[in-house]
């Protein structure tokens, strides 16, 4: 064994062969890709909870029956009274004055404090009455009260006790005899609903027999029409309310101190009662000598906050509220408190008789029942707050000038509201000073403490809002709109943003009361910050959002051009609720559709297809569609408009993020809507291109240097002329020529190149190479006519031979103007074939609900276009000469191309549309079969490209029905349709200024990173001591073995758990390789003629994801791929590469990922590297290879250089600085290799050297900054796989003689390991994949039989 020198670890590290760990980034610091809202949650709206606080029968009690039955003098027979005995009835002696003034004075006074709560309301008195009197009387008012409520005032305090039989007293005409009045007749003649108030002893008798007489009522009403009674309360004590002074065998109190009439007193005049009470009670010492002739002389009105009585008033009504709001059921509390204003001051009065009665041992009832209130806690804030006020009283009435001192009630009580929000959640219980808010809302001096206190209360969630409502915060809210002052503005707009949110149906009161002028103002406002705008629009988008109406007093509000200047604002959610505002303005209705045709609202909407936030980009997709999705009849120039917008979102299918994807999907449905007849045509000229292209047969007849492959087209009874393709290097051009003898008569020889001059855009738009480029490289989608000049610019992504405008190219005009699209007959041909072309690669998009969507379409419009060549005579193909002419754009409605053709389908697709699809595969998107050749002796993906047609299922002849046959009377269901906006609403819906868990120390989200970060810093530090001995030790200690699923494509270490990830042709396998067991499988999606090549941990310091990329070119991000019970979450899946190029021997997609900038290299069988921002997801740029090969393996520099080096399949080394431009950023190019690079690395640290590895068995060290090598390893006869390890002094190398080489840099042989442990251990094979793991020294290596192997330095002995 060599002996290691102590300093040897120092030495590696200055010679710069790995970096100490301490000089990267922290877990802390690193960015996580992937982890937006959009990535971990579905995209559906929150949940819509039914709403109760808007009360469906707004009632008001517009009629008052004051029936006095006093007899004055005169007591009655069966009550004898104490001497004192109460007197005073409605404040009046009615022993100071004749009995017939007193009577009438009692009875006036009583109206008069009835009018104090209802003051519209129709007053009648009856004093002293007969029973013909009272009837006369209650069935008037309930004839003129109509539905509305009626109330029944019964003073009994000059009559007998009411009787056991139900029955209460009035008088005969000459006042000699007590005449019994049925409450069953009492209730017939006030119907309901109606409301009665009883002022007398033993009042609780008629409450339960009002009940009694209400149900043998329905049930007489049931047995006439025959119906039976099931209700045990009918609708008589539904809609009926009794207030009663006392229980059945109660009498009232005789207190001389107290009026007779208390209860009435306690309802009518709670202030005034309430302190006389209070000085009855003589609990405060605060107040010596206060007598009730001082309280009598509190100064000022009771609609006077300002004042002493005005303060006590307010504050006894949201005392009482609060109790009631704390105690009562909620839709009791709204029946009772919310519904009429007249019986919402009754019942909180009655809570205050319900306390004052009882001292006396009287005990209030009602019906409906309430809790017992008399002992809440609020109670003795209203002592307090009276204790304040009455002190300051005597100094008050002895001098005019002194000033009343504001108690500090509510104060106080927003404190107490503060405090609640620090520690309350949806768990606890509502904070009881809620309603209390509401009150101090009317208050200058506490409103915007009150505003501000809240708008954090309802930015707790959907519960918060819910109650806020149900305490009747709205009215108030809906008022302070009218105000102007602008430091309510902020909160005001917060408050509303979260009321809309939960609730939608405020819209219609917006519109009423105009407060969207309101945020049409903020909107407007350029000293607003953006954060007001965001939500101020948002209001405005909740309130036109399926309402004519806001739609139509948004735009006279101007709100699309107010919109429209704000699109450039820096927030990234403001542009997206200004898109989304725009387009729900515009949904349906004309008038804005034409309004942002004037204000070129949609020209304006195509910068943000390119925002930097992928929500913009869907936001503006969304509207743009929205735009082209108006029902209703068109013009031609709309029309052209409508092409242009269709036009102009091609480029955006190639966007990396699914979700704007699907818009693009919906956006294009309602094209298809409108022009129905136009892409019928298309797909029928596209399906006759197919079935030409599948009656000629590509032959792919060798290989040219580099790699690409020489195609040979052929017809069945025909001979075709041997075709040469030859991509070549940026600068040169592409040569394509017909050639007689392309190779000798013995197969073999030197390729010729023609002498034209052509480019390869040239190519591409001939007719000719078309063909020829459609069927060995572009599969299914047929070459598009011949485009103008600016339609040339840069290849669409997914489209390999089609050329369409690129985002990024500057050589694009503007926007193509609706006179050229009219002006051009070709042109509006060319829309609907190239947005047909888009969807038949929507079709096969990697994200499984866009294919699904996009898949219906594209069957729906086939389905048609086959029926249409059924009844299109054979042989002619669909096309102008037909008759159908389709060079202009013309109106929707013109169906003349389905009449001179036959009898339209009877399935329309507009009829299609409005179906909703039910039912979604979870499976990612397959293909259909393509005819093959069983006899061509050539590869698979020589066969068939990458770049293939819809539906393509490979090399099979079976074919799947369920996709091709769609039976007539079972048309396809659309799913046209997604949540994005109820989606995007849900960012109001949850807590907006609250830390996200992540920030939150107290969270578990947090509590779970901080334990993530601790165990990455273990193993780092655990790796070091591997690391500094792995240059001196051997790597053959073999300690896990086990036969995969699959030949192992691609392995990888998870760099922080014992978990390793082993991909086969289909699928990735998860073992645990510090235990042993699978832990899981994960069915990846690709298409069946793909395999997986390339495999990539993000995010391995958090929550990580696992990049799956496969030689189509598509990359799929999964969550949640291991654990019990779990399912895979597809995160998200697009194109990183789609131009694939067919190669008999390729590489397929080759990735780098970089954690520290979030950035994805991807190349492969292409002859650029495409740059990923992973969290724009938008392609950054391309950078040319120059090469005339493949890609087969790529890094980059970490340390921010921005290095890129791309080893090919030539044996050429490439770099790369992306900091130039992707024409000048070829820096280097490494020539010493002459075969396939199987491996290239960099150092890390400042002086790091790359080293390289070629299949020919050779080992390479360059200097970044010199062209030829500074040093050569010739290992071994050839390569299969070579791994590096990143950070220690050792790199392994696969054979294909079976085993694999383990050396140190310095090319020292450490192991060589020919068979797996083992008394008699098998031979290993051939070696398919090696990696180490990112810090410890363990290598994995997988072979062709299936085995995997992990390899590490020989353990320990303790």
């Amino acid at each position: 064994m060599v002996t290691v020198p102590k300093d040897m670890a120092k030495a590696l590290n200055e010679g710069g062969y790995f970096l100490d760990d301490d000089d990267e980034v922290s877990d802390a610091k690193l960015t996580i890709a992937y982890n937006e809202f959009r990535h971990r949650e579905k995209i559906e709206g929150s949940e819509k909870v039914k709403q109760s606080w808007r009360m469906k029968e707004r009632m008001k009690t517009v009629s008052v029956a004051l029936v006095l039955c006093l007899n004055v003098g005169v007591d009655p027979p069966d009550v004898v009274k104490t001497s004192p005995c109460a007197r005073l009835e409605c404040w009046i002696d009615p022993l100071a004055q004749s009995p017939q003034k007193a009577l009438e004075a009692i009875g006036k006074n009583l109206q008069t404090q009835y009018e104090r709560w209802q003051p519209r309301a129709r007053y009648k008195q009856t004093l002293d009455p007969t029973v013909e009197e009272v009837k006369k009387l209650c069935t008037s008012l309930r004839r003129n009260a109509k539905e509305e409520r009626v109330l029944f005032h019964y003073n009994g305090h000059g009559v007998p006790k009411p009787t056991v039989n139900g029955e209460i007293w009035v008088f005969n005409k000459s006042y000699t005899q007590y005449i019994p009045l049925s409450i069953y007749d009492l209730q017939t003649w006030m119907g309901s609903p109606s409301i009665y108030v009883y002022d007398c002893s033993h009042a609780g008798i008629i409450v339960e027999l009002f009940k009694t007489f209400s149900i043998q009522r329905d049930q007489e009403a049931a047995a006439v029409n025959g119906k039976s009674h099931t209700a045990a309360n009918g609708p008589s004590a539904r809609h009926c309310i009794q207030l009663a002074a006392c229980g059945p065998s109660e009498l009232l109190p005789m207190n001389p101190e107290l009026p007779a009439d208390l209860f009435t007193s306690c309802l009518t005049t709670p202030i005034k009662i309430a302190l006389i009470w209070y000085v009855l009670q003589n609990t405060s010492r605060l107040v010596p000598g206060l007598t009730q002739d001082m309280v009598d002389k509190v100064p000022g009105l009771l609609n006077d906050r300002r004042t002493m009585l005005g303060e006590l008033n307010w504050i006894f009504t949201a005392i009482t509220d609060t109790i009631a709001w704390n105690t009562l059921p909620r839709d009791l509390f709204q029946k009772l408190f919310r519904q009429d204003l007249l019986v919402a001051s009754l019942f909180r009065n009655f809570l205050l008789a319900e306390r004052i009665m009882r001292s006396y041992n009287c005990t209030p009832i009602s019906s409906p029942k309430l809790p017992p209130t008399y002992q809440h806690p609020m109670w003795q804030a209203w002592d307090l707050a009276l204790d304040l006020c009455l002190r300051q009283l005597p100094r008050l009435l002895e001098d005019d000038s002194a000033v009343f001192q504001h108690s500090p009630f509510f104060t106080e009580q927003l404190t107490a509201f503060d405090v609640w929000l620090k520690y309350g959640d949806e768990s606890r219980a509502p904070p009881e000073q809620l309603p209390i808010v509401l009150q101090v809302l009317l208050s200058q001096v506490h409103r915007l403490r009150a505003l501000e206190l809240l708008g954090r209360f309802l930015d707790l969630g959907p519960w918060a809002v819910s109650l806020a409502l149900s305490v009747g915060i709205f009215p108030y809210v809906l008022k302070l709109l009218q105000s102007n002052a602008r430091e309510l503005r902020p909160l005001l707009v917060f408050i509303w943003a979260k009321i809309l949110s939960v609730d939608s149906s405020c819209q219609g009161d917006l519109v009423k009361d105009n407060g969207h002028k309101y945020f049409l103002n903020v909107l407007g406002d350029p000293y607003m910050p953006s954060k007001q705008k965001t939500m101020a629009v948002f209001v405005l988008a909740m309130m036109v959002s399926g309402y004519k109406q806001g739609q139509e007093a948004a735009l006279q509000g101007n709100v699309i051009s107010i919109c429209l200047e704000q699109l450039a604002d820096s927030s990234a959610l403001l542009r997206q609720w200004l898109a989304l505002c725009l387009a729900k303005v515009w949904t349906n209705f004309d008038s804005a559709r034409w309004c942002g045709v004037r204000d070129s609202a949609h020209e304006k909407m195509y910068k943000l297809l390119n925002d930097p936030e992928p929500e913009v980009r869907a936001a503006a997709v969304y509207a743009l569609g929205m735009f082209i999705s108006n029902v209703s009849e068109k013009s031609d120039h709309a029309n052209s408009i409508d092409l242009a917008v269709g036009m102009r979102l091609i480029p955006v299918a190639s966007d990396g993020c699914p979700l704007v994807r699907k818009e693009l999907v919906v956006a294009y449905s309602g094209l298809i809507l409108h022009f129905e007849t136009q892409f019928v045509v298309a797909a029928s000229q596209q399906m006759e291109e197919e079935k030409q292209r599948e009656r000629t047969v590509a032959v792919v007849t060798g290989e040219a240097s580099g790699g690409w492959s020489l195609v040979s087209p052929g017809s069945p009874g025909h001979r075709h002329e041997n075709v040469t393709i030859i991509v070549t290097p940026p600068g040169q051009e592409a040569h394509y020529r017909p050639s007689e003898n392309v190779f000798p008569s013995g197969g073999s020889g030197s390729i010729k190149r023609s002498s034209s001059r052509g480019s390869l855009k040239n190519l591409l738009t001939s007719s000719s190479s078309r063909d020829i480029l459609s069927m060995g490289m572009a599969g299914v989608v047929p070459a598009p006519p011949p485009l103008p000049h600016h339609f040339m610019a840069s290849s669409m992504e997914n489209l390999a031979h089609l050329e369409l405008p690129s985002p990024a190219s500057s050589r694009i005009p503007r926007a193509m103007s609706t006179s050229a699209i009219s002006a051009a007959g070709h042109m509006s041909n060319n829309v609907y074939s190239n947005v047909w072309k888009v969807l038949l690669q929507l079709a096969v998009d990697p994200e499984h609900f866009v294919a699904e969507m996009a898949k219906n379409l594209v069957k729906l419009v086939r389905k048609k276009a086959q029926m249409l060549d059924i009844t299109t005579p054979r042989g002619r193909p669909v096309s102008q000469s037909s008759g159908v002419s389709t060079s202009a754009p013309s109106s929707p409605s013109n169906k003349s191309f389905m009449t001179s053709v036959g009898t339209p389908p009877s399935g329309t697709l507009s009829g299609i549309m409005e179906e909703s699809a039910e039912h979604r595969r979870q499976s990612p998107a397959r293909s259909t079969p393509l005819t093959s050749n069983p006899t061509s002796p050539f590869t698979h993906s020589a066969q068939f490209p990458r770049s293939r047609k819809m539906f393509d299922r490979g090399p099979s002849l079976s074919e799947d029905k369920d996709d091709d046959n769609v039976p007539n009377n079972l048309p396809p269901r659309l799913t046209t349709e997604t949540d994005f906006f109820g989606w995007s609403c849900k960012h109001f819906v949850q807590p907006i200024n609250r830390l996200s868990e992540e920030e939150d120390p107290e969270s578990d989200v947090f509590m779970e990173r901080k334990f993530r970060f601790n165990r990455n810093n273990s193993v780092r530090l655990e790796a070091k001591e591997e690391q500094s001995r792995a240059g001196f030790n051997r790597l053959d200690n073999e300690i896990f073995v086990n036969r995969n699923v699959g030949i192992p494509s691609v392995i990888t270490f998870h760099p922080y758990q014992s978990e390793l990830a082993v991909a086969d042709k289909d699928g990735i396998s998860f073992w645990d390789w510090e235990q042993g067991p699978k832990v899981g499988y994960l069915v990846n999606g690709n298409p069946r003629h793909t395999k997986i090549s390339t495999l990539e941990y993000l995010n391995a310091h958090d929550n990580t994801l696992l990049l799956c990329g496969s030689d189509d070119g598509c990359v799929r991000l999964w969550r949640n791929y291991v654990g019990e019970d779990v399912s895979p979450d597809l995160v998200s899946a697009f194109q990183a590469v789609s131009e694939m190029l067919p190669l008999t021997r390729g590489s397929g997609l080759v990735t780098n990922w970089e954690q520290h900038t979030g950035s994805l290299l991807a190349s492969g069988d292409v002859r650029f590297i495409r740059v990923w921002d992973t969290h724009k997801e938008l392609k950054v740029q391309d950078i040319p290879t120059g090469a005339d090969s493949c890609v087969t393996c790529l890094a980059s520099d970490m340390s921010g250089r921005s290095l890129l080096i791309a080893g090919c399949g030539d044996g050429s080394v490439r770099l790369f600085d992306r900091r130039l431009a992707p024409t000048e950023c070829r820096v280097m190019t490494l020539r010493e290799h002459g075969r396939w690079i199987v491996k290239v690395h960099l150092q890390k640290g400042p002086e790091g050297k790359i080293v390289t590895a070629s299949n020919a068995g050779d080992l390479r060290f360059w200097d970044p900054r010199f062209t030829e090598s500074v040093r050569s390893l010739s290992l071994q006869s050839s390569f299969t796989s070579v791994d590096i390890h990143p950070r220690a002094d050792v790199l392994a190398c696969g054979s294909l003689n079976q085993y694999i080489g383990v050396y140190n840099q310095s090319g020292d042989s450490l192991s060589t390991i020919k068979y797996h442990d083992g008394f008699i251990g098998q031979r290993i094979g051939t070696i398919t994949s090696l990696a180490f793991h990112p810090y410890k020294v363990k290598l994995a290596a997988g072979s062709t039989d299936s085995y995997i192997s992990i390899y590490s330095t020989a353990m320990k002995r303790s």
